[in-house]
């Protein structure tokens, strides 16, 4: 082989990076290793591969867009072979790359990988937060392993693991009307406003548990930010409605919350750990979602604890 890994490694970040400078940054390493690997690659393959714009990074040649393509997929097969190897060793090790929707991330994804750090200090978790179509496209383009996320629009190419039912609960300031009763049904919610989380498939989920009784939600202050949805709720600006639960019932500037469960039970979300279908598991992969499973199963988790999938 006319060229090496690291010198495809440093191609492709400084095509992310888009200068030397800052693919040097990233990486890290000095200026001058990856200018060197560069400049090596090319001379290797007889192919000049970036423009170098003085004061103005880098771009691509048409043959270094295409050879950018087939060096990606060549470090993701080295990497997936480099984690086969480390398989057949008793100890698990490596670096696993988690995905979790940005709503269930700040309450699911610290307490799993801390534990399962703890009992695999070998074991590097990287984890990126994102919504649906985000966590789908990371998995097919092999940024992440695996995802912690809800059941909602999966195409084929994606295999689901249930961890738990989420029942949809209704959330309310002190103060409000609604607030200390015992249960509320969607027909009173529907005449309050709503504070809607607005997040594609997410808003499509809460209008149509108020569709499913013929019933149209009022929907006042709308925000993608469950803490800011949380806030405004906390200050008087409405009710909304979230599935996994928070353990305090306090938005972030203090104010408290009131949970009233939602009667008659309406549609749960169904969380759980998705990956690619036509990918093949690993030991790492099939370790933590185990450990997923069984942290939720002991009530560990608790946003997760809704009802077992």
């Amino acid at each position: 082989m006319r060229f090496t890994l690291r010198q495809l490694e440093y191609f492709v970040a400084t095509c992310e990076a888009g200068s030397i400078t800052d693919a040097a940054l990233n990486i890290p390493v000095a200026q001058s290793s990856v200018s060197a690997a560069v400049a090596q690659l090319e001379a290797a393959l007889g192919v000049q591969l970036l423009i170098r714009h003085h004061a103005q990074g880098i771009s691509p040649t048409p043959a270094g867009r295409q050879f950018l393509v087939h060096a990606r997929a060549l470090l993701r097969d080295a990497e997936q072979l480099e984690r086969f190897a480390a398989e057949l060793t008793q100890e698990l090790s490596g670096t696993l790359e988690l995905g979790c929707l940005v709503t269930l991330a700040p309450l699911v994804t610290p307490s799993l990988s801390q534990g399962f750090q703890r009992a695999h200090p070998d074991v590097t978790i990287e984890m990126i937060e994102g919504g649906q179509q985000e966590l789908v496209e990371a998995l097919e383009s092999g940024r992440i392993a695996l995802a912690i996320t809800y059941d909602l629009a999966l195409s084929e190419n994606v295999k689901f693991q249930p961890l738990a039912q989420l029942p949809p609960y209704a959330l309310f300031a002190p103060d409000h009307p609604l607030a200390e009763r015992e249960q509320v049904t969607l027909s009173e919610l529907a005449v309050e406003p709503m504070v809607l989380l607005d997040l594609p498939l997410s808003r499509e989920y809460f209008r149509a548990l108020f569709l499913a009784d013929d019933l149209e939600p009022r929907i006042g202050q709308r925000t993608p930010h469950p803490e800011v949805i949380r806030s405004l709720v906390a200050n008087g600006f409405g009710y909304t409605i979230f599935n996994a639960r928070a353990v305090i019932d306090y938005a972030l500037d203090g104010r408290p919350l009131r949970v009233v469960p939602i009667t008659p039970p309406a549609r749960p979300m169904n969380a759980g750990i998705a990956t690619l279908a036509r990918m093949r598991t690993t030991r790492l992969t099939d370790a933590f979602a185990a450990y997923c499973l069984e942290s939720v199963q002991r009530g560990m988790i608790p946003a997760l604890r809704g009802e077992d999938a």
